[in-house]
């Protein structure tokens, strides 16, 4: 399964330097998401790859991390 791995940072700072990292360590550009508006780095993965994503996100002091399976899928509608 594919997951999105998604770390918030409190400074544009913190996010931009676990992007680099990510990107130094050889993950795939493509599949790497610098939001700077909200300070956010996501990293779309293969569950293999969650842990060390993960490690490499909480070097940079994030307020949070979490995951979700990619793509994500939505609600289903409930009838009223």
């Amino acid at each position: 399964m594919t997951q999105t791995v998604t770390a918030s940072y409190d400074s544009i700072d913190k996010a931009r330097n676990a992007f680099d990292e990510l990107v130094a360590e050889g993950f795939p550009r493509e599949k790497l998401y610098f939001d700077k508006e909200t300070s956010q780095v996501k990293v779309i993965i293969p569950d293999t790859s969650k842990p060390e994503a993960e490690e490499i996100l909480r070097r940079h002091e994030p307020d949070e991390v979490w995951a979700r399976p990619f793509p994500y899928e939505e609600e289903p509608e409930q009838e009223a």
